[in-house]
């Protein structure tokens, strides 16, 4: 048998009898009291230090996506907790399973579907306004022919401009990270009318994707940073649930004025070219 123990190697924490080290630093002395947690959750996802400009852009990103109202992730946070207040925990992962393709989950969509673009561009990207318009034009046009929607247009509430967007755009560009992503997704706000025939709000999550793609945070782990920013906005909603509880209201809403129909079954479609009596 050998007697070699084996390695785990980690750059990020280790504990010793002396001492605990985070991405090589001293904890207790170098990040505690020094570091804030969204240039520390930069740090620990890239395993570099961001910039005070990079780190600006990714907090203002994490503020936008922290909490948005009564949305689905909220409510069943604040159910969740009114059925289990044993269970912080349980509130709060029930909220963040919530996270897909209509909420959160487009910040991710939108970053990849952008990077996937520029990636398939032959040759030097864009330069100036003009350029941008072309690709965001082709790429429009391409999704309107194939039937899918362009991630990050369109908004159920703020139909008239997502107020989130031109701020982040705003920031971006003082701390001069505006980048491909964001040229892109720009593009596409201006274009998409032409294709579409009318005219949708580049929506926030969608405008944080395209920042944190420009941040270059990998694109895997988008929706966990989307994810990160609503765990503070659900710990709010529990925190208001506390002190002025609304989840029982919204539970007899519902228990009260459920209205008994009679059975509507279920009936498959038939699978192609099977006859009346076909079975599998």
């Amino acid at each position: 048998m050998s007697d070699e123990r084996p390695a785990y190697p980690t750059a990020l924490g280790a504990s010793s009898l002396e001492s605990i080290t985070l991405l090589g630093s001293d904890l207790a002395r170098d990040v505690m009291g020094s570091v804030g947690f969204g240039e520390l959750a930069f740090w620990l996802a890239t395993q570099r230090r961001p910039s005070t400009g990079e780190t600006r852009v990714f907090e203002a990103v994490l503020a936008a996506l922290a909490d948005h109202g009564f949305t689905p992730t909220a409510i069943v946070t604040r159910l969740t907790y009114l059925s289990a207040p044993d269970s912080v925990q349980g509130a709060l992962a029930a909220g963040l399973l919530g996270g897909g393709s209509r909420f959160l989950g487009v910040t991710e969509d939108c970053g990849r579907f952008l990077h996937e673009v520029l990636a398939r561009v032959d040759g030097d990207l864009p330069t100036d306004d003009a350029g941008w318009d072309a690709l965001a034009l082709e790429t429009v046009t391409a999704q309107r022919a194939a039937g899918r929607f362009v991630p990050g247009l369109g908004h159920h509430v703020h139909k008239q401009g997502d107020p989130r967007t031109p701020r982040l755009f705003q920031i971006a560009a003082e701390e001069g990270l505006y980048g491909p992503h964001l040229s892109l997704f720009a593009a596409i706000g201006r274009v998409h009318p032409r294709v579409l025939g009318k005219t949708l709000p580049l929506n926030g999550a969608g405008v944080c994707g395209a920042a944190l793609a420009d941040l270059g945070l990998p694109l895997e782990l988008l929706r966990g940073f989307a994810l990160l920013a609503r765990t503070a906005g659900l710990i709010g909603q529990l925190a208001e649930e506390l002190r002025y509880p609304v989840a029982n209201d919204v539970f007899l809403s519902v228990d009260l004025n459920n209205r008994p129909v009679d059975p509507d079954p279920f009936v498959p479609s038939p699978l192609p070219g099977a006859g009346d009596g076909a079975r599998g």
